[in-house]
């Protein structure tokens, strides 16, 4: 078993930045990659970015020089920086851990509001 837990969403004007962290514990060692994932009222839930174990990363097309995810392995934790947000970043994001046998766990999900 995995625990995430996430920390970091608020609300922000357009054009700020917010940071999110996810911290796992747990059986931790066969988690293989990390990622950011957010799902807005009425939609479903997306890919926003993932980092493996090696550091390798891939974004959605729509967070493309924005968001930057990052990891410290050292503290299980992943982080996802995001820039210049705008109302269309609105929607709960998710810290989404994926294992080596092809298990995946969730955090409880974090809110992040944009206003106008």
């Amino acid at each position: 078993q995995v625990q995430l837990v996430e920390s970091g969403g608020g609300l922000v004007q357009a054009g700020g930045s917010l940071r999110l962290s996810c911290t796992a514990s747990g059986s931790i060692f066969w988690i293989v990659a990390m990622g950011w994932y957010r799902q807005a009222p009425g939609k479903q839930r997306e890919l926003v970015a993932l980092i493996t174990r090696s550091g390798s990363t891939n974004y959605a097309d729509f967070v493309k020089g924005r968001f930057t995810i990052s990891r410290d392995n050292a503290k299980n934790t992943a982080y996802l920086q995001m820039n210049d947000l705008n109302p269309e970043d609105t929607a709960v994001y998710y810290c989404n851990a994926h294992q080596q046998a092809g298990r995946d766990y969730w955090g409880q999900g974090t809110q992040v509001t944009v206003s106008s």
